[in-house]
């Protein structure tokens, strides 16, 4: 018997709906939903995507989590005992209650992954036991972003390019590697005349289709923005309407950024002059325009200033939620949305206090979010609830992790992993390493064994995309049928995170706030407010869409203090914080560190996004291997045979932290001081116990780069993972042995 089954593919960020294919109970593939909405558009990006057209062999694969493990030996032994679910629940909860005890419930922390969980309830465990210390990774992604939104703008634009657009400039990544469908647009935009302005160090994919690529200097994209803002405030292009009318502290801008000349600008970023200019310009003269960023700005030091100056750059141009530039997305009202689920404040205010890099990293704590959402709900009502606090309430995770090794400000001695990784995602490996091996009690709920995971005392099986029922709510809200059985006698017995949170809420007495059985009564609870169940939901479609519109401010104001954007953010000046955008030199940059760049000469980047792989996920799966066997190094060719590293070739990075080695690949586009290492590398094929633990000591960028909180961003404590200094040089005959190309079949 053959099923067709909706599902949201949650492999990456694009979270692309889908059609599951189902043959006497098995899984056969997944394609596109035809059904959906703009089908056409979503069904390229599926048909095209490699981690969608190998699903059945992550699904399958033999190496998957089937039952709960519980560690026998020492951490690290890679020894394990099969335990049932109820066993592992009991001891774990059990020994949360005896750390609570002797230390508090900040003592107990938890990480997680990108995307792969429903992650409010993890939120909730958390307010209910008494702990501040969640960690993410919304310093360095989404929560930066989304916290600055609402500060300056009372709420969270996305830009839509559609065939009104006529300019998009893209800053620091957000191509193909990103957000596929607006990238789908952005092509087909430009096909018929659209300018396209694309902002990186690197010559990416988009570079390929831009009319103009500036070549910044990793690290001074802040010092680029004023400069632009400069020329725009100058050559009187601004919006000067909207300015007067809804923009608070215009006039402070103009002196902040008054310093930066074109040429000023130029020799900072190392962008001509005229480059700068035409950006400027072409951006500020073609109405509407929209302005998307990747990831690359937030992996900087300077991260939050540079957002700010970029998020100026969309408000005196006018391109606020217009058509065809940068909209107010609209949450789908007839919803109960996450931020009511994770019970914020059930938290005491003395224990929000306690918060890892609470007195540091203001913005991203609960108070700092708590400041943002004053006025939002005014303008925005309930709809303000929908995907926030979870991302803009973390602890900061380098403080969390010195807080295990050295007990200050106070000891942190449980860490709950959800579909995490961190010895090889977070910056600092060896200090990751350390803390992890540490701990009094370390779990782990993944898809896969992984290096954190062999330093743990239980790990346990999770279910993929396939495997639960999901909501996912932003721009509009969509279903995802439970495709695959979760629990398969004699075979596998997989838990859904949220079954993992009711089971120890329930074990340390949270019970009357678990009162759903599983995820389907969850949502729904959560589709009350539309009078139907999450079966009737998805019988009508399983999608639906607020009421969106354009220039909605001019009936509501902005959800800010002041009722308008704020290029001087009112809520970063209560923090104590400057809140104007200042541009920094990188506290390690060939400027800022002369004598260190005499032994450590090129400036290192990572980061940056490539398929088929998602962050250190899908190492495993034969023909992804086969694809990409091995972690690359971009670095210019010249750079590269001056240093006498053919292409191809075996090399060392190495930076004042240490070093790992990536095969070089020769890249023309890539400023001859420049290279770029992968991340996510380790090799499941490699021994799982220690020393190996999978090859993470071979090719982990997350050795080289730093996490020091005196370096993190003073406003919300990311930090850097570009813009550090590095030596490249080759590998000896006898270094490479096992970098040869593994047998995956």
């Amino acid at each position: 018997m053959k099923e067709i089954k909706k599902v949201v593919c949650i492999q990456c960020h694009s979270a692309c709906r889908a059609a599951a294919e189902i043959e006497d109970g098995r899984l056969v593939r997944v394609g596109p939903d035809m059904d959906f909405p703009k089908a056409e558009l979503f069904a390229s990006i599926v048909r095209g995507c490699p981690r969608a057209n190998a699903i059945t062999d992550y699904f399958y694969h033999k190496d998957r989590l089937n039952y709960p493990l519980k560690r026998m030996g020492a951490k690290g032994e890679n020894k394990w005992a099969q335990i049932s679910w109820e066993q592992a629940m009991d001891e774990i909860a059990e020994k949360i209650s005896v750390i609570v005890k002797k230390y508090g419930p900040e003592a107990i922390a938890s990480t997680t992954g990108t995307g792969r969980t429903t992650d409010e309830f993890r939120t909730r465990f958390f307010n209910l036991l008494g702990s501040p210390n969640i960690v993410g990774m919304a310093e360095i992604c989404y929560g930066e972003y989304l916290s600055l939104m609402y500060a300056m703008f009372g709420w969270k634009l996305f830009p839509v390019v559609q065939n009104e657009t006529q300019c998009t400039m893209m800053w620091g990544g957000g191509g193909p590697r990103y957000w596929n469908a607006l990238w789908k647009n952005m092509v087909k935009a430009h096909r018929r005349g659209m300018k396209l302005i694309v902002i990186d160090p690197r010559g990416i994919d988009a570079t390929r289709h831009a009319d103009l690529w500036l070549r910044v200097r990793p690290g001074t994209d802040c010092a680029l923005a004023m400069g632009m803002i400069r020329h725009i405030i100058k050559e009187e292009l601004y919006d000067r309407e909207f300015v007067e009318k809804w923009c608070y502290g215009f006039a402070e801008v103009r002196e902040r950024v008054e310093p930066f000349t074109l040429e000023k600008t130029a020799a900072i970023t190392t962008v001509p002059a005229d480059k700068i200019r035409q950006a400027a310009e072409i951006y500020a003269k073609s109405k509407p325009a929209a302005l998307t960023h990747g990831i690359g700005i937030e992996h900087i030091q300077n991260s939050m200033e540079t957002l700010q100056a970029v998020f100026i750059l969309r408000a005196i141009t006018g391109n606020i939620d217009v058509k065809g530039g940068d909209l107010f997305t609209t949450a789908y009202p007839g919803i109960i949305h996450e931020q009511e689920i994770e019970l914020i404040d059930k938290l005491p205010p003395e224990q929000r206090k306690k918060q890892l890099g609470y007195d540091r990293f203001k913005l991203l704590t609960q108070d700092g979010f708590r400041l943002t959402q004053e006025h939002v709900s005014k303008v925005w009502g309930n709809l303000f609830l929908n995907r926030s606090s979870q991302f803009q309430s973390f602890a900061h995770g380098p403080s969390m992790y010195r807080a295990v090794v050295t007990g200050k400000p106070y000891p942190v001695r449980a860490i709950l992993g959800v579909s995490s990784n961190p010895m090889v995602t977070q910056a600092n490996s060896r200090l990751v390493y350390e803390a992890l091996k540490s701990l009094d009690l370390y779990t782990v709920v993944d898809f896969f064994m992984t290096p954190s995971a062999q330093m743990a005392d239980y790990v346990l099986p999770g279910t993929t995309y396939l495997e639960r029922p999901w909501i996912w709510a932003y721009a509009m809200i969509v279903g995802s049928e439970r495709a695959m059985p979760a629990v398969v006698p004699g075979k596998h017995e997989r838990w859904t995170d949220y079954k993992f949170w009711k089971g120890l809420g329930d074990r340390l007495g949270q019970g009357e706030y678990w009162p759903w059985e599983d995820l389907e009564e969850v949502y729904d609870y959560r589709l009350q407010p539309s009078g139907i169940t999450f079966k009737e939901f998805m019988a009508n479609g399983g999608f639906a869409a607020g009421k969106g519109g354009y220039k909605r401010y001019e009936e509501t104001g902005f959800g800010t203090a002041t009722g308008k954007v704020e290029l001087k953010a009112t809520v970063l000046e209560k923090m104590g914080c400057d809140p104007l955008p200042a541009f920094r030199e990188p506290p390690e940059s060939p400027v800022s560190r002369p004598e260190l760049a005499k032994e450590y000469p090129l400036i290192l980047t990572t980061g940056g996004r490539f398929l088929p792989y998602y962050n250190s996920e899908h190492r495993q799966i034969p023909r992804h291997r086969r694809r990409v066997p091995w972690p690359l190094l971009e670095i210019h060719p010249e750079t590269a045979k001056s240093l006498g590293i053919e292409n191809g070739q075996w090399a060392w990075i190495e930076s004042p932290r240490g070093r790992c080695r990536h095969v070089a690949s020769y890249d023309e586009n890539i400023d001859p001081g420049v290279v770029h290492g992968q991340h996510g590398w380790w090799f499941p094929e490699d021994p799982p116990e220690e020393p190996s633990l999978y090859g993470v000591w071979k090719a982990n960028i997350n050795l080289l780069t730093d996490d020091d909180p005196d370096i993190c961003n003073p406003v919300n404590g990311g930090w850097p993972l570009r813009a550090l200094l590095c030596k490249v040089y080759p590998c000896k005959p006898d270094e490479v042995t096992e970098g040869d190309v593994p047998d995956l079949k």
